[in-house]
């Protein structure tokens, strides 16, 4: 008897399980599908450190999104800390608006930016900012699939030109991405390009064959049109906004959003890089792909 009812009992617990699996299905309430772990993913976030709401915004809006493309490093465009520095500030305007990220061990990349230059060595040396007491720096993920060029923008003077085409030279890497705070093209009324940083780091780009440029500075979302075959990305809205500061006639100009606080991700495969720019809603505000120019 006990073994009869004992069956009983758990068909009716595996019919009850199934049709819960499928009400669940029909309705959507499934949980999110991760993204593939075959690529590499990143985020990337400029002009954050305000200690502000809308830097927290920001924080919680990447979190969010980690969950369903869990990125594995968060690239810093420069301005990491405005105003005087110190353990408070940056526990203040770093630490506690990722601290979610932090806590799931995302790691963060640093480049520094005119209003980090008079605290360069305490943020250098910052654990969290993994810059290993230098100004400019580079590493390789993905098992040499991408290599990563951290440059300081505001301070380019020849011992880090003749560095930077050295590294671009020897690297065997499929991607190359350079990073940092002045952006060489950008159609910002405000600060706009770098014309000056573009004639001493554009010959050596070209040279070495990078795909990818990401800066900050100006205070928007901005994809501007390929230059001479590089994709260039601003992206300076982590923490602080200049709404009406895009030229949209700016011949460079592709697209732009300079009304909402935004962050970047990208997923890289060995034949295209994927990019979107995502609100503090979770919106996408820009989507595309990039080829690798072997594809083209």
């Amino acid at each position: 008897m006990f073994d009869a009812v004992a069956a009983r009992t758990l068909r009716h617990l595996f019919s009850a399980s199934l049709l819960l699996l499928l009400f669940l299905i029909s309705t959507g309430a499934q949980s999110a599908p991760r993204e593939p772990a075959s690529g590499l993913l990143f985020a990337a976030i400029g002009d954050s450190g305000t200690g502000k709401k809308e830097q927290f915004a920001v924080g919680q809006a990447m979190a969010l999104a980690h969950e369903t493309s869990p990125f594995e490093l968060v690239l810093m465009l420069g301005d990491n800390i405005y105003g005087g520095g110190g353990s408070k500030r940056m526990v203040e305007k770093f630490e506690a608006p990722y601290r979610a990220l932090l806590t799931r061990g995302v790691r963060f990349q640093a480049s520094l930016g005119n209003h980090d230059a008079g605290k360069a060595d305490e943020e250098t040396n910052y654990p969290f900012f993994n810059m290993g007491g230098r100004r400019y720096y580079t590493f390789t993920r993905g098992e040499g699939l991408a290599q990563f060029f951290a440059l300081d923008s505001s301070k380019m003077d020849r011992e880090q030109l003749a560095w930077i085409e050295k590294e671009l030279t020897a690297s065997k890497a499929r991607w190359k991405i350079a990073f940092f705070h002045h952006p060489i093209y950008s159609s910002g009324r405000t600060h706009g390009s770098d014309r000056r940083l573009r004639e001493l780091l554009e010959p050596l780009f070209l040279r070495a064959g990078v795909q990818l440029v990401l800066s900050g500075h100006d205070h928007f979302y901005e994809r501007l049109k390929p230059q001479k075959g590089i994709a260039y990305f601003v992206s300076g809205g982590a923490g602080k906004l200049r709404r009406g500061d895009i030229n949209r006639k700016d011949p460079a100009f592709a697209f732009g959003n300079d009304q909402i606080h935004h962050f970047m991700l990208f997923s890289i495969g060995r034949d295209a890089i994927s990019f979107r720019a995502i609100d503090l809603k979770g919106t996408e505000i820009d989507a595309g792909t990039i080829a690798h120019p072997t594809m083209n």
